[in-house]
């Protein structure tokens, strides 16, 4: 089974916790995979190459075993949960928030503000939930906003023969984002992967001219 296969499931800054999680994981019969990605450049800068980050990594067959496992521990917490929690103090409005977007927030989190509504006459029933859960799928499957500002950088820097431009270009047109559910979807519009690919090509071909340009001028180029 290849790393390639293994999808991530859930990302830490603190190492301990991704390795208690893998082993728990382990135990439970769970096949999964613990990966140090600190300091990889991601193209989108929302990560700084200065913070640590590790992954815990599964096959998507895995991924419902893994949340209904830390769904059932995650249970187990609630009655002692302190009543000086801060969700005690959200409205029914925000606890519902929780449930619609389960994947912003923790296991207790999520299972908490189902117990609170139940408490407060508003329960939730698992069929809701289920449906709540479809419909969160569907939203984080839509592609993400207009990459207008990287297109425009890629293009400038794919004609300047700058290997930066391919390497947007590809990101723009292959990048992938992985659902709860294990699910795998292209993260950019069409129109948007498009330009990704173009970007890519003249890329590539401005690169190689540029290249050869130097080659053919001698060592003063360089």
């Amino acid at each position: 089974m290849t790393t390639e296969q293994y999808l991530t499931f859930q990302k830490f800054t603190d190492k301990a916790s991704a390795l208690e999680l893998a082993d728990l994981l382990k135990q439970n019969y769970i096949d999964c995979k613990f990966e140090d990605t600190s300091g990889r450049v991601d193209l989108t800068f929302s990560n700084s190459e200065a913070i640590k980050e590790y992954r815990v990594k599964l096959r998507k067959e895995n991924f419902e075993a893994a949340n209904n496992l830390l769904l059932q521990l995650t249970a187990q917490q609630l009655e002692n949960v302190s009543k000086e929690y801060y969700l005690y103090e959200f409205s029914d409005e925000e606890l519902t928030e929780i449930i619609h977007k389960p994947d912003e927030w923790c296991k207790l989190d999520y299972l908490l503000a189902q117990k609170l509504l139940k408490d407060r006459g508003r329960e939730i029933t698992p069929e809701l939930a289920e449906t709540y859960k479809k419909q969160r799928i569907q939203e984080l499957s839509e592609p993400e906003r207009s990459q207008k500002g990287w297109i425009i950088a890629g293009y400038i820097f794919s004609f300047l023969g700058g290997l930066l431009g391919v390497f947007i270009g590809w990101h723009l047109r292959y990048h992938k984002k992985t659902l709860p559910n294990g699910d795998r979807v292209f993260a950019y519009s069409i129109p948007d992967r498009k330009n990704g690919y173009n970007i890519f090509i003249i890329g590539i071909i401005s690169f190689v001219c540029w290249l050869i340009v130097r080659i053919l001028s001698g060592p003063y180029l360089w």
